[in-house]
């Protein structure tokens, strides 16, 4: 059965993290992506490891942080300084629905594949530019990677432990929102095309995405005049709500501070029924008021059990709790098995290669990983040939010249 993108040609010129995890996702989704890379080098991620070794015997042959981005793709190498190549992916653009690119800002200008000259080509085209800072604004033109856009977009300074230095966080937060934050524009865009017959053209910043998702901690500035600090696990207006140590590891306990019937219930369990009733510890913010008289109860009774034990006694009075797991204990999670969260693809060279799977479930239309991350230029022929029309002297050509690979 198709899935519900079916039909939707990406044309996708995007490098690194950023742009290929949204393709990705609209690949998940059913879109044709079609990737666009250089000749030779193709993307960069292609060199970031850790690396599978080849059946050649080179041991950097297979990028694992390439390929965890890149499913579901068609790659074509096609070298966008050469004028032919120019016209390839003009051709390429009348015959799609979305162009992503993340180039530097001017870098599309210069190949003369602006958004002006794709839409000439093809008015219906849905052109999206990722780039650091957005298009606009003094600082349009420097360079940016994501840990540039969380330390510039206050991530990295509500990050990490009180009292410490900028923590990144684990997951690459500036390139992840921007790759959010383009699909869900990208699929407003066609949405509306098919109002108005049009495409348009989408510009995202990754710093405006960063900010975008900070909660309020902007409000909490704009309103209070309050500057968020770093908070460890803690939340800055409920309390518990952290991680604890346990006697064998970590668990997370999380109350709302609307949820005034959880916190008698979690004080028996602990043990120390004398909480309930203090007036200091009433309510979420009372006890976030009188958090440096309160924790250190409460961390010293985690420590009495496992964390399992804590696990069973505190989701069993309905509480928020969960163990902080490793990646090995994600891995083998019984819901997230249940849930079809990792998923095996068959490479043609390395053969079952598992992947995390997509988390939009649909009731109709089915979403999740096709086919796995292709190798540089798989599909060059293919598409020239089938999409493109091209004879296969005309291929031949393209290649003699050095204009795709």
């Amino acid at each position: 059965m198709p899935g519900p993108l079916e039909g939707v040609r990406v044309l996708d010129l995007t490098r690194i993290l950023a742009g290929p995890f949204c393709s990705m996702l609209l690949a998940d989704l059913g879109a044709e992506v079609v990737k666009v890379e250089t000749p030779g080098t193709g993307d960069p991620a292609r060199g970031n490891g850790p690396f599978l070794p080849g059946p050649d015997g080179r041991e950097n042959a297979y990028s694992t942080y390439f390929m965890s981005i890149n499913r579901g793709k068609q790659s074509i190498a096609i070298d966008l300084a050469k004028p032919q190549g120019r016209e390839v992916l003009l051709e390429l653009a009348k015959r799609s629905d979305v162009l992503l690119e993340n180039f530097r800002p001017g870098a599309m200008e210069r190949l003369g594949l602006s958004y002006d000259a794709v839409a000439e080509a093809n008015p219906r085209i849905v052109m999206a530019s990722v780039s650091g800072f957005g298009q606009t604004g003094p600082y349009a033109a420097r360079p940016a990677l994501d840990v540039i856009v969380q330390g510039m977009g206050g991530m990295l300074s509500i990050t990490g432990e009180p009292g410490g230095g900028p923590v990144r966080p684990g997951a690459s937060m500036g390139d992840i929102t921007a790759a959010l934050f383009t699909a869900a524009g990208v699929l407003a865009a066609l949405l509306e095309r098919e109002k108005s017959g049009k495409g348009q053209y989408l510009d995202i910043g990754m710093m405006d995405c960063q900010v975008a998702i900070m909660e309020n901690a902007f409000t909490r500035y704009f309103t209070l005049g309050e500057v968020p600090q770093r908070l460890g696990t803690r939340h800055p207006s409920s309390t518990p709500f952290q991680a604890f140590k346990t006697s064998d590891g970590h668990v997370v306990v999380a109350i709302m501070g609307g949820a005034t019937d959880q916190w008698p219930l979690l004080c028996a369990a602990l043990d120390h029924p004398e909480l309930i009733d203090d007036p200091r510890y009433e309510t979420g913010w009372s006890r976030t008021q009188n958090y440096d008289d309160l924790i250190p109860v409460i961390e010293e009774a985690m420590l009495t059990k496992t964390t399992a034990e804590w696990v069973e006694i505190i989701s069993g009075l309905g509480i928020p709790v969960g163990p902080v797991q490793d990646i090995a204990q994600v891995a083998n999670d019984p819901q997230m098995a249940y849930r079809g969260m990792f998923t095996e693809l068959e490479h043609p060279v390395l053969g079952p290669v598992k992947s995390t799977g997509n988390p939009v479930n649909m009731s109709r239309t089915p979403s999740g990983p096709s086919i796995p991350s292709p190798d540089l230029g798989q599909h060059t022929d293919d598409l020239l040939r089938g999409l493109l029309g091209l004879s296969a002297a005309a291929v031949a050509e393209l290649r003699a010249a050095e204009v795709v690979a």
